[in-house]
């Protein structure tokens, strides 16, 4: 899920199967309590039921092995003040150039070979790419890290957040050149793992794994979307994406026949409207796709239980 701008946020829109929302969280593209604050309001609506938040890793674990729950634990004093829930989103991967927002020993410590890679995105339709970076979760030593910190997290956290979110499987990175030892086996088998390591340590909260695209398969060829799919609904985990887009050959050869095919089989589908959806235009109407058309989409295709849409604040 890309990490937009502050002063934008999400509606999460929770739904139950052929019937119509029944519950709403606001997204915030952000961190710090003064944002819950600006937006106090908007989450105090009694159709509110609670707020999603992006944590990145470097603002979790600011030393190696020092955990820093400070804002998390703010937030949650907030919400749970105006009686909402909190969904939290652990970020590992970035969409800026200059967004490293990884613990600085990863990235000093030789072993960590860097800490993370260089990454592109697209993001909408007739957009430049955009260069990214995300962090290497098949080097053992990265990922190992990266599950302290989620173990951490649940020791703290759980049962006391509604959900925790991993982000988007879709990464393209230069392997030609790439020195990090990354296979496209080793990326699938690491996010097998961190999603497994999440949902054994959180026993009481929610727990979504973002899936879209696997690098080097197309219309599961090398059966990674396949095999997670059934994997989440044999481990009780969540599946969502971060776009809804109609029918766009791109999703429709990946992850979004999946998502039809397990209707029903999933604990929880959470899917995004985020902000570069609303550029991709509608082939039958010349227009961008409206909100409703999207929502559609999500609810009666992909099966989603919670659709997330931003709006300006």
């Amino acid at each position: 899920m890309k990490i937009l701008s502050l002063l934008s946020v999400f509606i999460l829109f929770t739904v139950v199967a052929h019937a119509a929302p029944t519950e709403k969280f606001l997204f915030l593209g952000g961190n710090d309590t003064l944002q819950l604050a600006q937006v106090r309001n908007s989450i105090s609506r009694s159709d509110i039921a609670g707020v999603q938040m992006v944590y990145s890793w470097q603002s979790l674990e600011p030393e190696e092995g020092q955990y820093d729950f400070t804002q998390i634990e703010k937030d949650l004093r907030f919400l749970n003040s105006l009686h909402k829930e909190l969904f939290i989103q652990i970020q590992d991967r970035f969409f800026e150039p200059q967004a490293k927002y990884i613990p600085s020993y990863l990235l000093k410590d030789p072993k960590y070979k860097g800490g993370l890679v260089p990454q592109w995105d697209k993001p909408g339709e007739n957009k430049p790419l955009v260069m990214g970076w995300v962090a290497q979760q098949w080097n053992p030593t990265v990922r190992t890290r990266y599950q302290a910190l989620l173990r951490a997290l649940a020791m703290h956290f759980d049962g006391k957040v509604y959900g925790i979110n991993l982000p988007e499987t879709a990464i393209d990175i230069d392997m030609k050149h790439d020195q990090s030892g990354f296979t496209c086996d080793r990326y699938f088998d690491a996010e097998i793992d961190n999603i497994t390591l999440t949902r054994k340590v959180f026993k009481h909260s929610y727990v979504v794994q973002y899936v879209n695209f696997f690098p080097c398969e197309w219309n599961n060829d090398h059966n990674y979307m396949g095999r997670l799919f059934d994997y989440a609904v044999q481990n009780h985990i969540g599946l969502g994406g971060p776009d809804v887009v109609p029918y766009k050959k791109g999703q429709m050869k990946n992850s979004y026949p999946f998502f039809h095919q397990y209707r029903g089989k999933l604990v929880l589908v959470v899917m995004a409207i985020q902000q570069p959806t609303h550029t991709y235009i509608n082939p039958q109407t010349k227009k961008p796709f409206s909100d409703q058309e999207l929502q559609d989409f999500a609810h009666n295709y992909l099966g989603a239980n919670i659709i997330s849409s931003s709006i300006s604040k």
